[in-house]
């Protein structure tokens, strides 16, 4: 359904309540009553958008306004989002993760609107976990539950060249988020230029975005735990706060002060590495 909104920008995103978020390293689970127009932005993750409560609405770079109970925005296109006052969840997935991958693969368009029959069961346990947390599913579970049920036919297998995983898991073993287009050539024993090259084909985008997008991920992680801008800023390689605001802006359309106007829990990631076993959806 199309709608006439307000000019994306002309309101900046809040929460009538303190949010909650369930952090960890490559993405997030925020639960919440959202309100207001987050401007044009685009980031590296994958974003469901589910409700238990009321309708969110959405448009890429180009058409109109759609309303809907549940959305799914591909990494890296530009989007506004309009929370509209609904109360829901919204999942940061990484793409290179075995269930990221599995989702994409489901995929057919930049912004999917999904039904309401197909996140009929999702509803419920948000529902029971949003009413009573210890009566639910555990967190994690809940992530991978959600996910799983938006995904169609056999995961995916082992989809990155090795190369390019021994690179990632070394990022993310690191302390700091600092590696070099030269040092991760040298790790996956390929030339500067077709490391580069091969990067780029297998996760979509250049390899110093990835590495901006796992620095503003590792951020967010050092606010949830009650640290100022300015620390997070230092921490994850930013050259000072005023750094980090304005890439936290381009990526998620807020200034990550926003963040600090809920409740934070880290959890463990709910997603397998990309070259786990594959997986097969009943």
């Amino acid at each position: 359904m199309s709608l006439n909104k307000p000019a994306a920008g002309t309101v900046e995103q809040s929460w009538s309540v303190p949010p909650r978020w369930y952090l960890w390293d490559g993405g997030f689970l925020l639960l919440g009553q959202s309100v207001g127009v987050v401007p044009p932005h685009a980031h590296h993750a994958i974003q469901i958008v589910i409700t238990v409560e009321g309708d969110v609405s959405i448009r890429g770079k180009r058409g109109d306004w759609e309303a809907a109970q549940a959305v799914i925005v591909r990494p890296d296109v530009e989007h506004s989002f309009d929370g509209g006052g609904a109360v829901g969840a919204m999942f940061f997935v990484d793409p290179e993760s075995l269930e990221g991958a599995w989702l994409l693969m489901s995929l057919r368009r930049d912004i999917t609107v999904v039904p309401p029959a197909r996140v009929a069961s999702c509803v419920t346990e948000l529902k029971r976990f949003l009413d009573d947390p210890f009566a639910s599913m555990e967190v994690g579970a809940l992530v991978k539950y959600c996910v799983h049920s938006l995904c169609t036919g056999v995961a995916p297998g082992r989809r990155l060249d090795s190369r390019i995983t021994r690179v990632l898991e070394a990022i993310r073993r690191s302390d700091e988020v600092r590696m070099s287009v030269d040092d991760a050539a040298a790790l996956a024993f390929l030339s500067p230029s077709r490391f580069a090259h091969l990067f780029k084909q297998q996760m979509g985008l250049p390899f110093r975005r990835y590495l901006l997008w796992r620095k503003l991920a590792r951020a967010m992680l050092v606010i949830g735990r009650q640290e100022t801008i300015s620390t997070a800023a230092h921490e994850a390689d930013f050259a000072d706060a005023a750094h980090l605001t304005r890439t936290f802006y381009q990526m998620f359309g807020i200034p990550p002060s926003l963040l600090m106007r809920g409740e934070f829990i880290e959890i463990a990631s709910p997603f397998a590495a990309p070259d786990s076993a594959p997986m097969t959806r009943q």
